[in-house]
């Protein structure tokens, strides 16, 4: 499939109906919503509720119930959230519909970067998103009179400036904890480098000159890094900036307010956020977003309510009151120091992770095979053709490659 852009466990949220005062309408058709539970979630659907009829579940493990409950005839839920990874499961079953005619009637205001489509249909509407982009001492910086770099090269230079300064421990941290981590280390310079993952028939094709020079650039960052950095994962890299030690990482989004929590952090108003440096084509990181799909297996009474409440839940006033909650993708959202930079990598042409479930084996087999080059027991081209090799393997027994 092709994407294009872009804790409450158990909580029920009941609002009767004489909660709809606060909401631009009186919604008369009974709904529901499950989703995960965190704070931009219960906003969203305290949102909804205020419309009235409608009951929200926000459970943590939403990822495991909502499966079955679109499976369900009629669905048990018409409405859900999802993220990049959950949708998958959803549109392998056929339990969502398209969004298109719903978005052609109602969805006027609603943003490009909102809407998701897959294989030519718009499939979920995107509120908020999490990324990796660059943070840095921005102190640092300046004291050795070094600009806030934009690609890789830049970062490898300011790392080598900075090493000989001898200002802190190590110049980079990087999520490379082998597994899932150095999978996405990898898969972001991959992107960035303009590099496709798949052919027409599900073979993997990393195995290239953007596979090669995405390896490269993961082995010279690692001269700058704590050498214990295959087990370095984002909570590693987080405690290493608000200890001091280290001046620069490609850190998740939403690990940026811990810079700025003096209970644990030495570094308060030090560490400033920027976009991701570019690859050779574009941002060398992925977007990862959370929204909102309609069931399938529900009338299109239902169909066309459900999706006016979410249209409710995701207004401006909503954004305008629960501001700092997320990196919201809604008309409305001003993005504070700790968001500007998630948001000025999603300008600078960032692209969503590219979630299927071939796309989960080739993350397994990259997340295992890259350490070999790394530490260097294999060369580049070896690395990546038994990468291949492996995720081949993995495919053909999931009846993925014939």
């Amino acid at each position: 499939m092709n994407i294009r852009p872009i804790a409450l466990a158990g909580m029920m949220s009941l609002m009767g109906s004489g909660a709809w005062a606060a909401c631009a309408y009186e919604n008369t058709v009974p709904l529901s919503s499950m989703s995960a539970g965190f704070e931009a979630w219960k906003a969203v659907t305290d949102a909804m509720a205020e419309c009235g009829n409608f009951e929200a579940s926000l459970d943590q493990e939403f990822r495991e119930k909502q499966p079955a409950a679109f499976e369900a005839d009629p669905a048990l839920y018409q409405i859900g959230g999802v993220a990049n990874s959950t949708i998958v499961t959803l549109l392998n079953d056929n339990t969502i519909r398209p969004l298109d005619d719903l978005i052609a009637e109602f969805g006027q205001n609603l943003t490009p970067n909102q809407l998701i489509t897959i294989d030519g249909q718009v499939m979920a509407i995107a509120m908020m998103i999490n990324t990796q982009h660059l943070m840095y001492r921005e102190d640092i910086l300046a004291d050795l009179g070094i600009e806030p770099p934009k690609n890789y090269d830049e970062v490898l230079a300011a790392a080598a400036a900075i090493r000989d300064a001898g200002v802190v421990d190590y110049p980079l941290g990087a999520t490379m904890m082998t597994g899932w981590n150095l999978g996405m280390e990898f898969i972001n310079m991959y992107i960035g480098n303009g590099g496709e993952f798949f052919d027409a028939d599900n073979n993997a094709t990393i195995d290239n000159e953007a596979g090669i020079a995405s390896l490269e650039t993961l082995k010279a960052m690692t001269e700058f890094m704590d050498p214990e950095y295959l087990v370095s994962d984002s909570t590693y890299v987080q405690q290493q900036f608000q200890q001091g030690k280290i001046a620069m990482a490609n850190l998740w989004a939403s690990r940026a307010g811990a810079m700025n929590d003096p209970a644990e952090s030495q570094v308060v108003d030090k560490v400033v956020m920027g976009a991701a440096p570019m690859g050779s084509t574009r941002p060398a990181t992925t977007v990862w977003w959370d929204g909102v799909v309609i069931a399938r297996n529900i009338t299109d009474e239902q169909a066309e309510a459900a999706f006016k409440l979410v249209l409710e839940g995701l207004d401006e006033d909503m954004v305008r009151a629960n501001n700092d909650a997320a990196v919201w993708l809604v008309p409305g959202f001003e993005p504070g120091p700790l968001a500007v930079g998630a948001i000025e990598t999603l300008n600078a042409g960032a692209v969503p992770f590219p979630a299927s479930a071939k796309m989960g084996l080739l993350h397994t087999a990259i997340g295992s095979g890259v350490s070999d080059y790394l530490i260097g027991a294999k060369d580049a081209a070896t690395t990546l053709a038994d990468i291949e090799a492996a995720y081949t393997t993995s495919a053909k027994e999931a009846g993925l490659i014939q």
